[in-house]
C-alpha cells in the first residue's frame, strides 16, 4: 500500500458524521407544499452559518443516456420551481435540449440536511436570461463574456488573454450581451427532504406531485406549482 493512500484511509477512516448539532425536523409538521418547507430550510441553513448554502448539484443525462453531474449555484426558487443558469452551447446546456429533465441536490452538513429535487427543465425566455445576467456581479458576466464552457483548452495563457479581455468589455459595459446565456426551471415532480439523525434514525420525506382525477401529471416546467402528497421513506 502506499503511503498516500494508507494516510487517504487513515483520513477517511477517522473522519466524523453527525455527531452533534443537527437540526430537529418533525415530519407531521409540514406545509402541504414542498417549496415552501425548502424556502425555510434554505433559510435555516445560512442561519447555521452553512458556507453557500445555495451551491447544488445538477445531474443531467448524456445522448448516449449517462449521468453527468456538476456543482453550481441556485438563482431562485418559486412557484415555477428551481432557477439556474449557464450558457445553452455549454454540456449541460446541450444535454438539457436533448432531454430535458434533470436532478438537483442540495447538502447542509451544519444541520445534517439534503434536499433532493427531480423533474422536467425548461429554458427561459431571452428577456428573463437577460435579466439574470444583469443583476449578477462584474466577475459573472466576464465569465459568461469568455464563453466557452466545456471546450478544450489548448492552455492556460489562452484562458488568460479571453479573459482579460472579457473583463475590460464587461467594466466599459456592464449590459453586454451574452445570447448564449440561459436561465433555467426545474418543475420538480419529486421532492425529497432528508434529516440526519446521530443514532442513524434519518427522518426522509417525500413530496410527489399529484394530478387531479382525470388529468394527466405536468411534463414541463411551465406547469403551476399543484398538490402533492408526501410519505416518509426507511433510511
Amino acid at each position: 500500500m502506499s503511503d498516500d493512500q494508507g494516510e487517504f484511509g487513515a483520513v477517511l477512516r477517522d473522519l466524523p458524521v453527525w455527531e452533534n448539532g443537527l437540526a430537529a425536523f418533525d415530519a407531521d409538521d409540514v406545509p402541504g407544499r414542498p417549496m415552501t418547507l425548502f424556502r425555510r430550510w434554505f433559510v435555516e441553513a445560512a442561519a447555521a452559518g452553512q458556507t453557500e448554502p445555495h451551491a447544488m448539484t445538477l445531474a443531467t443525462v448524456d445522448t448516449d443516456g449517462l449521468p453527468d453531474v456538476r456543482t453550481l449555484l441556485l438563482h431562485g426558487a418559486d412557484e415555477r420551481g428551481w432557477h439556474f443558469a449557464s450558457h445553452d452551447t455549454s454540456a449541460k446546456g446541450r444535454q438539457l435540449a436533448a432531454r430535458p429533465w434533470a436532478a438537483l441536490g442540495f447538502y447542509w452538513p451544519a444541520q445534517g440536511r439534503q434536499v433532493r429535487v427531480r423533474g422536467a427543465v425548461s429554458a427561459a425566455g431571452a428577456e428573463e436570461s437577460r435579466a439574470d445576467l444583469a443583476v449578477r456581479s462584474t466577475g459573472a458576466l466576464a465569465s459568461a463574456l469568455t464563453g466557452r464552457q466545456s471546450e478544450v483548452l489548448d492552455s492556460a495563457e489562452e484562458l488568460a488573454r479571453a479573459s482579460e479581455a472579457a473583463w475590460e468589455r464587461a467594466r466599459a459595459d456592464p449590459d453586454a450581451p451574452v445570447p448564449a446565456w440561459t436561465r433555467y426551471v426545474l418543475a420538480a415532480e419529486e421532492v425529497e427532504f432528508f434529516q440526519g439523525d446521530a443514532r442513524r434514525r434519518h427522518v426522509r420525506l417525500r413530496y410527489r406531485r399529484t394530478a387531479p382525477d382525470g388529468a394527466d401529471a405536468p411534463d414541463s416546467a411551465d406547469a403551476a406549482d399543484g398538490d402533492w402528497s408526501r410519505e416518509l421513506l426507511w433510511p
